[in-house]
């Protein structure tokens, strides 16, 4: 699902660090070594149709290196 970020990201927290993030290999192969963090917040989403939504977002970051592996885990509409 294509989206792109339409706000800051709010309440940050860590899901993971260093050993325990699962992905550590793979991201180390893709993206080069670093300190590697699992991370989750909430930010407000432009869909690729446009519409906006309120969602938790899931991504991946290293210092240098930066965010990566972007994905909605949830919407938080009240729908």
């Amino acid at each position: 699902m294509y989206f792109e970020l339409a706000d800051e990201i709010s309440d940050i927290e860590a899901i993971a660090k260093g050993v325990s993030v699962r992905e550590r290999a793979r991201l180390r192969k893709q993206f080069g070594r670093g300190r590697w963090r699992k991370l989750k917040g909430v930010a407000l989403v432009r869909l690729g149709d446009g519409s906006l939504h309120r969602a938790e977002v899931h991504w991946c970051e290293a210092h240098g290196i930066g965010r990566r592996k972007l994905k909605i885990k949830r919407f938080l509409d009240d729908d």
